[in-house]
């Protein structure tokens, strides 16, 4: 579309942000009386009655004129899950998200890395819209011209630039073998892709070499990403490897424990962080004993906006011990810990339970991680397919 038309869109997309956060007051008003909520409505909430002293008579009356008033079918179970989505928004903590059982469902298959089929994007919000981050090797989107920068505005002709990059994502999946066209919008001007959707193999981490240099690649923190990277890592004594460069860019975080797990190959039986809970009081982790040994090779951790979570715990600890130089641009600054709780029916609660500190007290959340050395990298680098992050960790 020509830009004019474009800034018509965006025009419409400001009324949607409108009509959004009238939502979210509607569903913040329920949240923040919620404790004035009539008892007999909880057992609908999969709440028992013994859990709180709370007064739940206000969303049962709220309920109650629904019932007696509203022109239309009440779909029980859709106000049931809107309550409960109502109550956790109320928060106002973006970490802390009531999920249904399907979205549970992918969010467990994202966490580790069963994408099932599609197109091979990586997408996240970036200044106002969801933008493609960076297109994955040997897949689809890359094959047919889909760039980094781009705003993903259309899934099979169906606007959806008003939607979150999680929801945009579920609608790009879809079977092997089916096809799905996507318009995104590129300087102003709508192009449109017609693409098969594959397999995507979406390891956790993997190694290249440059001449006596291994670079390691952590694209999440699955469970077993840290037995990877080990196993990547007693293999470099024999190939003569004297500088890692540990590539952490796009690294939205994971496990902890694989983080912990990563440490362990610089950091011998040394603290990596601090959790500080309301609830559940302050604890210490420490790396394992007698894995460290990159403890004495030189290292290159390379970072940017998107580098969050379990990869900024890795990359903050390995700046406070020294280990190893931090390269690129500020990381995104996630430090609080969630913690998961399986609620029945199959819906999951995640609920930020603590926030977590550097090996020297440093707290991470909304500040991020300020690399040692600044390298900025722009989306036509990416598309381009020019790297001056990587080089410089190579010159270093």
């Amino acid at each position: 579309m020509n830009k004019k038309l474009w800034e018509e869109k965006k025009t419409s997309l400001g009324n949607a942000i409108i009509i959004g956060t009238v939502l979210a007051i509607i569903g913040g008003v329920i949240g923040a009386n919620w404790n004035n909520i009539f008892s007999g409505f909880a057992p609908y909430l999969g709440f028992s009655n013994n859990v709180s002293n709370a007064d739940w008579s206000s969303l049962n009356e709220v309920y109650n004129k629904l019932a007696s008033s509203y022109n239309g079918e009440i779909d029980e179970k859709v106000v049931v899950e809107g309550a409960k989505k109502g109550l956790v928004e109320a928060l106002g903590d973006v970490y802390t998200v009531y999920m249904t059982p399907e979205d549970s469902s992918d969010f467990y298959n994202d966490l580790h890395g069963n994408v099932g089929s599609g197109i091979g994007v990586e997408m996240g919000l970036r200044d106002g819209y969801v933008r493609v981050l960076r297109t994955l090797p040997d897949n689809p989107a890359r094959k047919a011209g889909i760039l980094a920068g781009d705003i993903l505005y259309k899934v099979d002709g169906e606007e959806v630039w008003s939607l979150s990059a999680d929801e945009i994502s579920k609608r790009v999946r879809g079977e092997t073998g089916t096809e799905v066209e996507i318009t995104v919008v590129r300087d102003g001007k709508e192009k449109t892709f017609k693409m098969t959707r594959e397999t995507i193999n979406n390891v956790s981490a993997y190694v290249d070499y440059d001449g006596k240099t291994a670079i390691i690649t952590v694209t999440r923190f699955d469970n077993d990403t840290g037995t990877k990277v080990q196993a990547f890592a007693q293999e470099f004594a024999s190939k003569g490897i004297n500088k890692v460069i540990l590539d952490l860019r796009n690294n939205g975080g994971g496990y902890v424990s694989a983080a912990q797990d990563l440490l362990s190959l610089w950091l011998d039986n040394q603290k990596v962080l601090e959790q500080k809970s309301k609830h559940y009081g302050n604890t210490t982790s420490n790396t394992s004993a007698g894995r460290a040994i990159l403890k004495d090779i030189k290292t290159i951790v390379l970072v940017n906006g998107s580098t969050a979570s379990a990869s900024e715990i890795v990359a903050g600890a390995l700046q406070d011990y020294g280990k190893a130089t931090i390269l690129g641009e500020k990381t995104y600054g996630k430090g609080v810990v969630q913690n998961l709780f399986d609620l029945s029916g199959g819906s999951t609660l995640k609920v930020t339970t603590a926030e977590w500190y550097t090996p020297n007290d440093r707290s991470i959340n909304k500040e991020g991680i300020t690399p040692d050395v600044v390298v900025e990298r722009s989306y036509e680098d990416i598309n381009a397919m020019r790297d001056p992050q990587l080089d410089k960790a190579k010159g270093l």
